[in-house]
């Protein structure tokens, strides 16, 4: 399983030859030269761009805004393995989190099925376990609620 998260710096655009990789839902229309990195290194790792296939509005595309707040971008990316990809199934970023940055929290649904050992279902009774993971928005309102 891979996923690789961060703050590349990389705007993706909405090329032709890229939309295989980054889907068809970027903010931007040109790539830069760190896009145009980000994508060759997807494209020879066999990694997918999760953060650019979903049809959000613009408002919950944009991972930075500058500090004038007249330039937005969507430099922070998501990236799934090609061949589990279909475990993502939604990426958007939120806004209402306040951290001490010029970011916004980018949170990635991720669904999982994990395998477990003969001997621990036998000791279970074949009984089927789910795995809740708790978000970053999760986390974060948990602790707003403890703040008042």
């Amino acid at each position: 399983m891979q996923i690789l998260l961060g703050d590349s710096n990389a705007k993706v655009g909405r090329e032709n030859g890229f939309k295989p990789t980054i889907g068809q839902e970027s903010l931007h229309h040109d790539s830069n030269d760190n896009g145009v990195r980000l994508v060759n290194f997807a494209t020879s790792q066999n990694l997918v761009f999760k953060s650019t296939m979903f049809p959000h509005r613009n408002i919950h595309k944009y991972t930075w805004t500058s500090p004038d707040d007249k330039t937005h971008n969507q430099i922070d990316h998501v990236l799934r393995d090609r061949r589990w990809h279909l475990s993502v199934p939604d990426v958007r970023c939120f806004r209402g989190a306040e951290w001490d940055t010029d970011h916004y929290l980018v949170i990635a649904k991720v669904r999982e099925k994990l395998a477990l050992g003969k001997q621990a279902a036998q000791r279970l009774g074949r009984q089927s376990i789910r795995l809740r993971l708790k978000t970053g928005l999760q986390i974060w309102r948990n602790r707003m609620m403890t703040r008042t």
